[in-house]
């Protein structure tokens, strides 16, 4: 079964302001709760094929992974990927405005879950549209409240 989840907030924030900070990966332990850490393996700035080493923990498991970029179009749309372990992920970001000085953040997972990954796919799809949508509203006050 594939995974697709696709979650989505406003931000009252400009779309340069929100882009700049959740398309930056050293943020995300910040907003993200599952992720413990982030080590850049390319040098920053993010471009495409940077990639980064992240630690989380998801579903009571630690996850240790490399994203790649593979799709960026600054303050517009960032793609990450990772093709190791059981569950190869694609993780989306899009910016758009929603008003002149609001962002509409969305935010996308897919990926193809082999193994125990695959018989849990729905179990999983759950809890990661309850753990996306906590994330992205933790992303919602952080930006709001500078």
């Amino acid at each position: 079964m594939a995974v697709d989840v696709l979650t989505e907030t406003v931000i009252e924030r400009p779309v340069e302001v929100v882009a700049g900070y959740a398309g930056d990966p050293s943020n995300a332990p910040r907003w993200y709760s599952n992720i413990e850490s982030v080590n850049w393996r390319t040098e920053p700035p993010i471009a495409v094929g940077s990639r980064m080493d992240f630690i989380a923990h998801f579903l009571g498991r630690r996850l240790a992974y490399t994203y790649e970029v593979v799709e960026l179009v600054p303050g517009r749309r960032l793609v990450m990927r990772t093709a190791q372990g059981p569950f190869p992920m694609e993780t989306s970001y899009e910016w758009s405005p929603a008003s002149e000085s609001s962002t509409r953040m969305t935010l996308r997972n897919r990926g193809e879950p082999s193994g125990f990954a695959g018989v849990a796919a729905p179990l999983m799809v759950a809890a990661m549209r309850r753990a996306n949508t906590k994330d992205l509203a933790r992303l919602k006050q952080v930006l709001e409240s500078r």
